[in-house]
């Protein structure tokens, strides 16, 4: 396979309607500003920003696609139907990323299923996030191109597990064999990201450290409250 995602930091850029940054050509701006710092990738939610973002960046960064939508009778929220695979297909996007936990998709369809339609509409590649070893198995199975530790953490089934969890990386890093592994989910600090690298893992992926200041900013306002001087 063409490695679209080259070695190095993908930099998610993503904003929701709740959040200050969403809107505007804000998200357009920090892609750039990750292009600038060195970033070879792009994380993007939504057609408007990846096509935003391919435009500001004149198509010089690799933009890994996907859209969040929730549908009520379903937890699956990334990219969970074929609605949202088609509109990624027309998208500027480079690799398409979906759901592949082991939980069901929206409007009965399978993960298999999807795959399928993907397969047979696009050449682009597709990236599973998954949450667990099983699903990281399962998505070799389907013969995804690239698998992602995105869900870790963020599902009923390992909710609770502190992440990034280095062990989890290095176990799914040493048992895929065909698919391209790539780390994701509550990297924070440059430590982490060189014991992820000692896994043999060369493909990282960090957002909320990079690319949410609200965030960021309640990490540091915490140091604060939890210090006697302002207890």
């Amino acid at each position: 396979m063409n490695q679209i995602i080259p070695r190095g930091l993908t930099v998610s850029c993503q904003a929701l309607k709740e959040e200050p940054l969403y809107g505007g050509d804000t998200i357009p701006k920090m892609a750039l500003a990750a292009y600038q710092g060195g970033a070879v990738g792009i994380r993007a939610n939504t057609v408007r920003d990846i096509n935003a973002i391919y435009k500001r960046l004149n198509g010089k960064l690799p933009i890994i696609g996907l859209i969040k939508r929730v549908y009520p009778d379903s937890p699956v929220y990334i990219t969970p139907t074929i609605r949202e695979a088609k509109a990624l297909i027309k998208s500027k996007c480079s690799v398409i990323a979906l759901d592949a936990t082991l939980r069901p998709r929206p409007e009965g369809i399978t993960t298999e299923e999807l795959v399928s339609y993907l397969r047979a509409h696009t050449d682009k590649p597709i990236m599973a996030d998954i949450a667990t070893y099983e699903e990281a198995m399962e998505a070799e199975r389907l013969g995804f191109d690239y698998i992602s530790t995105t869900m870790r953490s963020y599902t009923e089934q390992t909710k609770g597990i502190k992440i990034p969890d280095v062990e989890f990386c290095r176990r799914v890093k040493a048992d895929v064999k065909n698919a391209v592994v790539i780390a994701e989910g509550g990297i924070h600090t440059f430590k982490e990201v060189r014991e992820i690298l000692d896994t043999g893992i060369d493909r990282i992926i960090i957002g909320g450290a990079i690319t949410r200041p609200k965030s960021i900013t309640q990490d540091y306002v915490g140091v604060f409250a939890e210090h006697p001087a302002f207890v």
